[in-house]
């Protein structure tokens, strides 16, 4: 496996580690708010409202990897770098989005 096709595939992992942090996050934590007598869609919506950040800090695999890229990237010349960051970031942002839009499909919130 060459250098871009272990690329491709971190990207493809990215993107679904975002997309099931947030399907995976709301649907147990909406399955908590029912336990305890709270409506589930709701919870279900404003539990992916607010793992939205956490699913993009988790698909990259923290922050401080990105930005040690952005630093070297500018200090050592090294733009192939910044490159693959941005191209991370967008398909942890598309994952996200993605799984955002399937829960307010499935709960019906805000349509």
């Amino acid at each position: 496996m060459d250098v871009s096709q272990k690329f491709f595939s971190l990207l493809i992992t990215t993107y679904f580690i975002a997309f099931g942090v947030m399907l995976g996050g709301s649907i147990i934590g909406g399955l908590g708010a029912f336990l305890v007598g709270k409506p589930a869609l709701t919870a279900i919506n404003q539990f992916s409202q607010n793992l939205k950040i956490w699913a993009l800090v988790a698909a990259i695999g923290g922050t401080f990897d990105t930005f040690y890229s952005f630093e070297r990237t500018f200090f050592e010349g090294a733009t192939k770098d910044i490159v693959k960051q941005i191209l991370l970031i967008f398909f942890a942002t598309g994952g996200m989005q993605t799984g955002l839009i399937i829960i307010k499909w499935i709960t019906q919130e805000h349509v």
